[in-house]
């Protein structure tokens, strides 16, 4: 099978290359799908779990990408809960090879049925976004309804669908980003917006929840917002300026099967909208790994064409 795979942590982004390599084995518990579109995190290479397994041991040549939707090929021995030829998509897991193959081999529990009604593409922009967005709001902040949440990039991936799921469970939203990016915002659901280069983030008063993706300044800043009791969740790195009182919470995404199948029948009645930038094929997948011009929404690989 074609996959694209990565043999030196050094060369980065520049030793990303488009390989054969042999169909994969299904352990137990697995099932193997045929990935028709994938999705990737352009920091991957970074990760340790890119390069080593749950050991700690080399399993150079790695094959990044850990977002899918496909078709099931074949189940491992004890598996349940899925069928051959059944339509799925989900998270790859983080120290196996990924998604940018043309077969992987994945947990069926991180997987979910995908309704006939869903493309592939689609539904490859949504498992680590949307979980993300999901598990950020309500297991970490507890965001309710009637309270006031700050997203920080409320047009990207996560922020997105953050956006959009805080809005649906009824709090006040407030959503930063560039100033390309208002009418996106608003337009997902942000009752307003926030120019980060130029608005002045300290004007925006106490918030119940801050949620961040981006890190650095913006997220030490943004923890004299959070007011007494409330949450400051982010995804970019630990912290270490905490909110004077409340809480501060760095987590990685966590599969979640019955999140999934949530989502996924949110974004087919249309409650739900994943933005999907551009979509290239797996030959390009290189490329679309390398720092360029920022355009909005989300990179999808789309690896084979559905049946």
């Amino acid at each position: 099978m074609q996959a694209i795979t990565v043999k030196d942590r050094e060369a980065g982004v520049a030793g990303l290359a488009l390989t054969e390599l042999p169909y994969p084995h299904a352990a137990e518990n697995d099932v193997v799908v045929r990935v028709h579109a994938s999705a990737f995190t352009p920091g991957e290479l970074t990760w340790p779990a890119t390069w080593t397994d749950r050991a700690g041991r080399d399993r150079t040549p790695s094959v990044p990408g850990h977002e899918l939707s496909g078709v099931v090929a074949e189940l491992g021995y004890g598996t349940t809960g899925l069928t051959v030829g059944q339509r799925v998509f989900g998270l790859a897991d983080w120290t196996r090879d990924g998604s940018l193959a043309e077969y992987t081999a994945v947990e069926a529990r991180n997987l979910a049925p995908l309704p006939a009604d869903v493309d592939h593409v689609t539904a490859a922009a949504l498992p680590v976004s949307g979980l993300t967005a999901w598990q950020g709001l309500f297991d970490h902040a507890r965001l309710t309804t009637g309270q006031t949440v700050l997203v920080h990039g409320a047009a990207g991936g996560v922020g997105s669908l953050a956006v959009q799921l805080a809005r649906a469970a009824g709090a006040r939203v407030i959503g930063t980003g560039r100033a390309a990016d208002r009418e996106t915002a608003l337009e997902l659901g942000a009752h307003t917006f926030v120019d980060l280069q130029s608005g002045p983030l300290e004007d925006i008063g106490a918030v119940d929840v801050v949620f961040d993706v981006i890190g650095g300044e913006i997220l030490d800043r943004s923890t004299a917002l959070v007011r007494p009791g409330g949450t400051l969740v982010t995804i970019a790195h630990p912290v270490t300026v905490h909110p004077a009182d409340g809480r501060a919470v760095f987590f990685v995404v966590e599969p979640d099967r019955a999140r999934l199948t949530d989502l996924a029948a949110r974004v087919r009645d249309g409650r739900l909208k994943p933005i999907v930038g551009a979509v290239r094929p797996l030959a390009e997948a290189p490329a679309a790994f390398r720092p360029g011009k920022r355009t909005p929404g989300k990179t999808i690989i789309r690896v084979t064409e559905e049946d």
